[in-house]
């Protein structure tokens, strides 16, 4: 399901992209793919606010590529080979890498790499960096967050943290409330568009998510 769901969103990415852009999507991105389907879909269990090899200019005219970029946090995501990035590089490679670095932090978007080997060897430990950057995005005093009632608030920063969703007794649990207040919180996120079901419908104990609309609140 993930490889088929990661070969629509890069031909998707492909209709809309054109010149060098367009030729960065056609090129080998093993890479890009690992982070997709190591890292970044089972965090953000969608594609949504996602560009892959997004465009930048440089204050000397010079185009950069960022593998990933999610939109609404202005997050930089990249996937690093050792061979590429550390054995052979050029000292000409090295300076570009460093304007690029500079080129996303003077636009004010975080740059958060991963190499292959710790995306191999440790995704787990990838996907809970992502939850920690997306949890301190949360509790910043400018995120859309605020705009909701505390109870909401707090369920959707709960779910932040729950890869697998969510369940009514835990979301009971973490607001310290019965399960019909933990219900009605649910409800209203569900109305909202920003919790949803993730479990069967038929099924008597549902688990719920975060939907990808979520993820503009932390902005």
């Amino acid at each position: 399901m993930n490889a088929r769901e990661i070969d629509a969103f890069v031909e998707e990415q492909k209709r809309s992209a054109v010149g060098q852009r367009l030729e960065m999507l056609r090129k080998d991105w093993g890479g890009t793919r690992k982070m997709l389907e190591s890292v970044l879909l089972p965090v953000f269990k969608s594609f949504e606010g996602f560009v892959l090899e997004y465009e930048l200019v440089s204050l000397s005219g010079m185009r950069i590529y960022v593998d990933a970029f999610y939109e609404p946090l202005g997050v930089a995501f990249e996937a690093e080979g050792y061979v590429v990035h550390g054995e052979t590089i050029t000292r000409e490679r090295f300076d570009f890498e460093k304007m690029r670095i500079r080129t996303l932090g003077n636009r004010g978007y975080k740059y958060y790499p991963f190499s292959w080997d710790e995306m191999d060897k440790r995704p787990e430990a990838c996907q809970r960096s992502v939850f920690e950057l997306l949890g301190r995005a949360a509790s910043m005093p400018s995120s859309g967050l605020f705009q909701l009632p505390v109870y909401e608030r707090e369920i959707l920063r709960f779910g932040l943290l729950r890869a697998n969703g969510f369940s009514l007794g835990e979301a009971s649990a973490c607001l310290h409330a019965g399960e019909i207040t933990a219900r009605k919180i649910i409800r209203s996120l569900m109305a909202k568009q920003l919790v949803e079901s993730s479990g069967n419908g038929s099924q008597r104990f549902h688990r719920y998510r975060l939907t990808a609309s979520a993820y503009r609140y932390l902005a």
